[in-house]
């Protein structure tokens, strides 16, 4: 259960939260974002990525907020980029919890509270709004989202190791500021692949990682991402955090049974599929049926890979982080100055 975010926000009255807003031609609806963030938001970072409509300079001059600062891209660098730019800035002033904001609209800033809860708690290091909780909440995503969304999920969960958690692209996310310090934010991904990259990184760390049900408003706007475009070429660069990440954590790291099990299931699949199409292709041309023996020499490698496979599948789902690592990372708070009592 995740509890009342109400609680946690009175018990940790004293954290600060930054809200960070890449943004990139949302006139339409960025003054609307920044007017619905609470009083329990301390500052609002507007980073106008290079846009050409102007987006922060319309902040600037019709926002009266005066937790409001805007930062400005010279050229458009990316969601990415700006989502870096403003978590820089944040830890540089001194927030506690960073908080990512869509600025077209589909993200209830209302539902801030309930998402930084869990790192207020103590129980996370980064949470992530998940559209798919809910069946009802689905009604309004389009079908060629959901497709992709259910595509894109598996293959992070494969990258990242996060077994647990679902819907990867969702950008309204919130990352404890130390949790932030310690990640190496310029090699993530400066654009579309930003969240998903993020989770690589947080799992090389062995940061926790929890899911926050939301509801994703759908209006008119026009996605600058192809769905088609978007699934190749995210699971290429999946494929490719995939490989790095077990490298990292089953052999750079640490090597135990599951690194035996992927790299034997590997070579047993990879061995028994080229002998298997191999001595298919020599009987098509030869006309000759091939012996039993072939036949087992082939499929039985293939058998004990899979089998191996899965075991490592099994595995890596149950080495899932499940203890939060900014308790660790956080600087000790500092002791109050001493009063000494002046004697009589």
């Amino acid at each position: 259960m995740l509890g009342r975010p109400e609680d946690a926000a009175a018990k940790h009255s004293a954290a600060t939260i930054a809200v960070v807003i890449p943004a990139f031609r949302e006139t339409r609806r960025i003054l609307d974002v920044v007017g619905g963030c609470g009083p329990e938001v301390s500052t609002i970072y507007v980073v106008d990525d290079g846009c050409p409509d102007g987006t922060g300079h319309l902040v600037r001059s019709r926002s009266r907020d005066p937790r409001v600062q805007v930062v400005f891209h010279g050229d458009n660098r990316g969601v990415g980029a700006a989502t870096v730019t403003g978590y820089v800035q944040a830890i540089a002033d001194g927030a506690d919890v960073l908080v990512k904001l869509d600025g077209d609209g589909q993200m209830d800033p209302a539902l801030i509270p309930r998402l930084v809860a869990p790192i207020l708690r103590g129980e996370a290091d980064y949470v992530k709004g998940n559209r798919f909780h809910r069946l009802d909440s689905l009604r309004g995503m389009p079908r060629h989202r959901l497709l992709g969304n259910a595509v894109l999920s598996f293959a992070s969960k494969l990258s990242t190791g996060y077994w647990n958690v679902f819907d990867p692209t969702n950008g309204f996310t919130a990352l404890h500021a130390a949790v932030a310090r310690d990640l190496p934010l310029e090699r993530v991904s400066t654009r579309f692949f930003f969240e998903s990259d993020m989770l690589f990184h947080l799992n090389t760390i062995q940061a926790v990682v929890v899911d926050v049900p939301m509801d994703a408003v759908y209006r008119d706007e026009q996605s600058s991402l192809s769905a088609a475009r978007a699934v190749l070429d995210f699971s290429v660069k999946h494929l490719a955090n995939a490989c790095r990440r077990v490298f990292y954590n089953y052999y750079l790291r640490n090597f135990n049974v599951a690194s035996l099990q992927i790299l034997v299931g590997t070579l047993l699949l990879a061995f028994g599929t080229i002998f298997g199409i191999a001595h298919w292709i020599r009987s098509e041309r030869s006309g000759e049926v091939a012996s039993t023996g072939t036949v087992m020499l082939a499929a039985l490698p293939v058998l004990v890979g899979v089998q191996l496979l899965l075991a490592f599948a099994s595995y890596d789902m149950s080495n899932v982080p499940s203890r939060p690592i900014h308790p660790r990372l956080a600087p000790p708070a500092k002791p109050a100055a001493r009063r000494d009592r002046a004697l009589p």
